[in-house]
């Protein structure tokens, strides 16, 4: 049985994202005047949802995100900053956008989703510090909110990092959790299983069964 659903959302579009940049670091790039609409338009479409809060990185474009959203939301929730929601850290590789830099990203990337956590993105993070950190921030949310009630609760964090969450919470086919980018503002929606599994019920504008079909994001990030 679904107790409650969480809604993992990629921020709106920032000028490193246009500039396909790696661009992690914290506070990171502000959103541009499309990435502000785009989170608008967010927050018109999680009004249906009813959420009862948003929670975002400490990134300026998540809490810019949230921030927009919740303006167009009719709703009595709040935005909650949390730590350990940022994005994968690119480390050596910051704010490159180059050929050479991105393929090594996503080579080391695409090994955690095999279950190499241990391999580091050079000056930056491995897999498992991504999940050591992020995973209990989610956790102790659905302790807290979706236990019961079956509420709906959205987080608003970044592409690779919540790509990576979601496929090791739901036990996402590896082939297809690298090959299905996030577009700004795409998100994935999990639902929290009364036996503590999680269960995904939508991977952009995908629903399960997944398989070989995906969708793309145009920056690296996504």
């Amino acid at each position: 049985m679904i107790t409650g659903r969480l809604i993992l959302v990629r921020h709106g579009e920032t000028e490193g994202n246009v500039a396909r940049r790696l661009d992690t670091k914290l506070p990171g790039t502000p959103l541009t005047e499309d990435g502000v609409a785009q989170a608008r338009e967010l927050g018109e479409r999680l009004h249906w949802e009813k959420p009862i809060g948003i929670f975002s990185s400490a990134a300026l474009r998540a809490r810019q995100t949230a921030e927009h959203a919740l303006s167009t939301m009719d709703l009595d929730i709040e935005h909650t900053v949390l730590e350990g929601l940022h994005e994968v850290q690119a480390g050596d590789l910051e704010n490159r956008s180059d050929h050479d830099s991105h393929h090594t990203f996503h080579s080391i990337y695409a090994q955690w989703h095999i279950g190499l956590l241990d391999q580091q993105i050079p000056g930056g993070e491995s897999g498992r510090q991504v999940l050591d950190r992020f995973v209990p921030v989610i956790e102790n949310l659905r302790a807290e909110h979706l236990s019961r009630g079956e509420h709906t609760i959205v987080v608003i964090a970044h592409g690779a990092a919540i790509r990576l969450i979601a496929a090791y919470l739901a036990s996402i086919p590896p082939q297809f959790a690298l090959a299905s980018h996030l577009r700004n503002t795409q998100s994935i929606e999990l639902g929290a299983v009364s036996d503590g599994s999680w269960h995904c019920l939508r991977w952009g504008s995908l629903l399960p069964p997944f398989g070989t079909e995906a969708e793309s994001a145009e920056d690296p990030m996504g």
